[in-house]
Formats: C-alpha cells, structure tokens, sequence
C-alpha cells in the first residue's frame, strides 16, 4: 500500500508535510533535495515533529531539543532515547508517495496507550 501525499513541486525544499495516519506521518524535503517521512510524534513526548526545525538531514523536536536523522529515524541525544520509524518514499510522475512501514511505531506512552485502546 501507498499513500499519495503530494506533487513534489507543492513540497519546496526545507518544508514538511504532515499525513493524517494513525499514527501521523510526516514527509521532509530537505534544502539538498532528498524527500524522507518518519513518524510525526517525537517518541519522548506528544510533539508534532512537523512544526520542529529542519537542518539537513535532522529534525529538532519543537519541545525539548531531542533531533532525529531523516534518514535513520535515530535520536541522537535525551531526552529521546528511541528512534522514530521511518517509511519509504516513492517519487513517480512528480507525486510523492509514502510506503508506510510495518514495525511497531515507537510512541510516547499516552499515545500508546490511546491507540491501544486504553490497553498499556
């Protein structure tokens, strides 16, 4: 499964676009023109990772400073400690399109535990 998420001339190079999944998606086109999407929600804490700040290939989380590499998902210093999933990006007839993945997403607890239902 794909999802289309936009042309990449609606994209411009330092932008983001959040996808409506559950758990949101966001796709980054950086300033050297790579197009990547990761998990929008900082995994240490309900943080929209499309409204953090963009540099290269990393993503700075609006709250608490915690940056995650584009390309990995890793984080790379507390108060994050684990990844953010990252998805597959096809590019076909100037469209982007996201490849959702199927490991687990790592997500803060309270979004866990609302997407399991209440289950923790």
């Amino acid at each position: 499964m794909r999802i289309l998420v936009c042309s990449l001339a609606d994209l411009p190079p330092g932008e983001a676009h959040r996808i409506e999944t559950d758990p949101p998606i966001t796709v980054f086109h950086t300033e050297e023109g790579e197009v990547y999407a990761i998990d929008d929600t900082c995994t240490h804490q309900d943080a929209s990772l499309a409204d953090g700040w963009l540099e290269g290939c990393w993503v700075e989380c609006p709250l608490h400073a915690s940056r995650f590499d584009l390309r990995t998902g890793c984080a790379d210093a507390p108060p994050a400690k684990r990844p953010v999933r990252t998805h597959q990006i096809v590019v076909e007839d100037g469209m982007i399109y996201v490849v959702p993945s199927d490991a687990e997403p790592n997500l803060p607890p309270n979004i866990a535990a609302r997407l399991a239902g209440g289950r923790t």
